[in-house]
């Protein structure tokens, strides 16, 4: 997204109210936020969201200044039911991840999906702890195919039941699905059964990091 701008855009959809509220409500602190209207910093899509939602203005306008400031020419000071209002979701180029820094350090953002904040919800997800990458490979065949988009849950990053998750194993990102045995191993189950399963250890269960259960998936038939 080309930030040009941003400070003065941001400082049009806070209006009359007051960076410490204004930072309050949308979840970033009055440092960070002044740094914003300064033009000192930019911030991350994620970040960029959140302030658009809380001032209720278009994030393609408030990120990057395209179209006009209120979505569909409504006012930023209606207030939309959930039905009628978007939640966008980052979807990353984070097929593999390298490293042992952030999971998608040194990716970047390819598009923003569009869920209704209502069905998100719905189903108990917060907006700001979603992220999305595409699944490589056929090793959940029948289940999620190669190019899959699937959509992670970070707030649900330890293993709660056995379920579909995206970890990172050797460095690498996979979806795949997790279950807990009862000496406190954990089985990774591929879908495909031309692959075979992994047993994790409980003394190896540091090698594993679980990025988030994966909530959603979607892709072309």
């Amino acid at each position: 997204m080309n930030f040009d701008g941003f400070g003065e855009r941001l400082r049009q959809a806070i209006g009359a109210d007051k960076p410490y509220a204004f930072a309050k409500k949308c979840g970033v602190s009055e440092s960070l936020l002044r740094k914003y209207l300064s033009g000192a910093s930019v911030p991350s899509v994620e970040k960029a969201w959140a302030m658009a939602k809380t001032a209720k203005v278009s994030l393609d306008w408030l990120a990057g200044g395209e179209g006009s400031m209120c979505p569909s020419g409504s006012s930023n000071k209606a207030t939309p039911s959930d039905e009628d209002v978007y939640s966008y979701i980052p979807l990353y180029d984070a097929r593999c991840s390298a490293g042992h820094g952030a999971w998608n350090e040194g990716s970047k953002v390819l598009t923003l999906l569009a869920f209704t904040t209502y069905s998100l919800r719905k189903q108990g997800l917060t907006p700001s702890k979603l992220s999305a990458i595409r699944v490589d490979g056929d090793s959940m065949a029948g289940l999620l195919e190669d190019g899959d988009t699937v959509l992670i849950d970070h707030s649900r990053n330890q293993l709660e039941a056995e379920a579909v998750y995206v970890i990172r194993l050797d460095d690498h990102l996979y979806a795949k699905r997790l279950q807990r045995l009862f000496d406190g191993s954990v089985q990774i189950i591929s879908e495909n059964k031309a692959y075979g399963d992994v047993l994790v250890p409980k003394t190896q269960l540091n090698d594993l990091a679980i990025i988030g259960r994966v909530v959603w998936a979607g892709g072309w038939i």
